[in-house]
């Protein structure tokens, strides 16, 4: 079996077919270093506060996964439970929350709850709450370090017999009558009969390769880290200013801000532009007066990039029309939070055929050509 991509979705399908029991398994990471593309440029964040079943399922069995990941995995996730707080000053966005918590609530997620002024202002006594007329709040959503989760997966994955090939980077399929045969790579041809792509943002490159049509845009994402502030709690949750879009949590002895800007143009570009800093600051400081006394080095800052579907949601599970070709693709943001699920089901899915995480069926590939998409409105 070779997976394509050693970053944290890559690790985790390795981790979770050694677990199964699979040996043959080879990494294929096209860097010298994993963690290089977008699990290293990551936010962290994990929640379970979705607007769709499969997105909430995944979330379901993902968090618990962080949470006892260092028992389980024998390295340290980084997971802490500090919330993800949704903050609303209209009417409309209340009423978005008040539908998903229902849904969240009704498939099982117990520690999801809706606010009032007074709740959102205990939550988070740094921001505006002036025009605020409530919001949602998970106490076990949170943060984990991609790094650390990527390499406890590939570390797990590697002591049960994995191979992980650095500097390998897939540039070819080779294919007969009962499906993939192997791929090409810049360091000679590999064999095999279940070749899994976990390539990221590129996925939709590579793909092409095998001449299958994955519809995966890439979509710059950038992050600004404040330098040391203490107006903010490091104790504090993940706010969203539904508003806006800003949101924000602590990161070392400051706060890492992000914001989606609605003209950034789908392409490989990772550079940071320095005119983010002032596009973000005049959204942040909106919701959070205090961001004017921050200092922000723009040399800090980076810029990674989303696996964007047309519905936001994930591509999981086998090509029907190339026999032992699977996808764990487009994740819309939701990579690293997903990782655990995605692992455990893309994993079921080649050695058993079936899943009892998520109806599978639903990531499918078929979806894009027989128009059964689903929406995610709830991407950050």
């Amino acid at each position: 079996m070779i997976i394509i991509g050693g970053g944290i979705v890559g690790s985790s399908i390795a981790y979770h077919l050694t677990e199964a029991g699979s040996r043959s398994v080879i990494v294929l990471e096209r860097e010298a270093h994993q963690g290089k593309g977008s699990t290293g440029k990551s936010m962290g964040g994990v929640r379970a506060q979705f607007t769709t079943p499969v997105n909430i399922q995944m979330s379901l069995y993902s968090i618990p996964f962080f949470a006892r990941f260092d028992e389980v995995v024998g390295y340290p996730s980084g997971y802490k439970p500090q919330g993800y707080l949704f903050v609303a000053s209209e009417e409309r966005h209340m009423k978005y929350l008040r539908a998903n918590y229902e849904l969240q609530a009704k498939l099982g997620l117990r520690s999801v709850r809706l606010l009032g002024p007074d709740d959102v202002a205990r939550l988070a006594p740094e921001i505006r709450t002036d025009d605020v007329i409530g919001g949602s709040f998970c106490a076990t959503d949170g943060f984990v370090d991609p790094y650390s989760v990527m390499t406890g997966f590939m570390q797990k994955a590697m002591g049960r017999g994995a191979e992980l090939m650095r500097e390998t980077e897939a540039i070819g399929f080779q294919r007969d009558s009962n499906g993939i045969a192997g791929v090409e790579t810049n360091r000679g041809f590999i064999s095999g009969r279940v070749v899994v792509n976990a390539a990221g943002p590129w996925a939709g490159l590579l793909a092409r390769c095998a001449e299958i049509e994955l519809p995966i845009e890439p979509l710059r994402r950038m992050l600004v880290p404040t330098e040391p502030f203490d107006k903010v709690s490091q104790k504090s949750p993940m706010v969203i200013d539904m508003a806006t879009g800003f949101h924000y949590r602590p990161e070392g002895l400051g706060i890492l801000m992000a914001w989606n800007d609605p003209d950034e143009k789908p392409g490989f570009n990772t550079s940071f532009d320095p005119a983010f800093v002032e596009k973000i600051l005049t959204r942040g400081v909106k919701r959070l007066p205090c961001l004017e006394q921050a200092e922000v080095n723009p040399r800090r800052a980076c810029a990674g990039l989303y696996a964007m579907t047309p519905d936001h949601h994930s591509v999981l599970g086998p090509v029907p029309q190339l026999p032992g070709f699977f996808l764990a693709n487009g994740f819309s943001g939701h990579g690293v939070m997903h990782s655990p699920a995605t692992g455990r089901i893309v994993a079921d899915l080649i050695l058993k055929g079936s899943t009892d995480i998520v109806d599978a069926g639903q990531l499918g590939f078929d979806r894009f050509s027989s128009g059964r998409l689903l929406e995610e409105t709830a991407v950050l």
